[in-house]
């Protein structure tokens, strides 16, 4: 069943329950991969930023008709100036706060691209080492599943629940992991 168009960042979902109202933002992250290296977004140049001077990868929410990998794509091109030839969708990450929509994430590794790196608008672009990710102020739920990809873990889902900032579960393949 096609559902009537609705803002995909915040998708009423109300035929499929009965005529609840669910609230829920359907979102990509994606880490470029360069030998020990990810490509990070040090998130301070935009106004009321759920994640305002943290570190992440890149990524957004998908617009209208967009698949993950469409949303990915276009993602990282607008925020990074590079074109996503070669990667990988590695997981399922399901973010549920006491303050925010649910948000279902879609994780990707990308290893090879093209184009040429530009300022992102968002934040500061920087090639970060694996090892030195841990020192940065990100999400402690983000450690959880850099892990995973450092072990290159099979596809995943992994939901992570928070109160305010801070994780109060992790929930790994439908096992709690803390």
């Amino acid at each position: 069943m096609r559902l009537p168009y609705y803002d995909t960042r915040i998708l009423p979902v109300c035929q499929a329950c009965g005529g609840m109202e669910t609230k829920m933002k359907l979102t990509t992250l994606c880490y470029l991969e360069q030998g020990d290296r990810y490509l990070m977004l040090h998130r301070t140049k935009k106004e009321n930023d759920v994640n305002q001077d943290k570190w992440v990868g890149v990524g957004g929410h998908f617009e209208d008709g967009e698949s993950p990998e469409d949303c990915m794509k276009r993602e990282i091109l607008e925020e990074t100036g590079l074109m996503a030839t070669a990667y990988r969708l590695r997981g399922v990450v399901t973010f549920v706060s006491d303050r925010w929509p649910t948000e279902y994430m879609f994780l990707y590794t990308v290893t090879r691209w093209q184009g040429k790196e530009k300022d992102c608008d968002e934040g500061e672009l920087s090639w970060i080492t694996k090892k030195e990710l841990a020192e940065l102020p990100m999400w402690e739920g983000d450690l959880i599943f850099l892990k995973l990809l450092e072990e290159n873990a099979p596809f995943f889902s992994l939901k992570l629940q928070y109160k305010g900032e801070t994780l109060i579960s992790a929930v790994l393949d439908g096992r709690a992991i803390r």
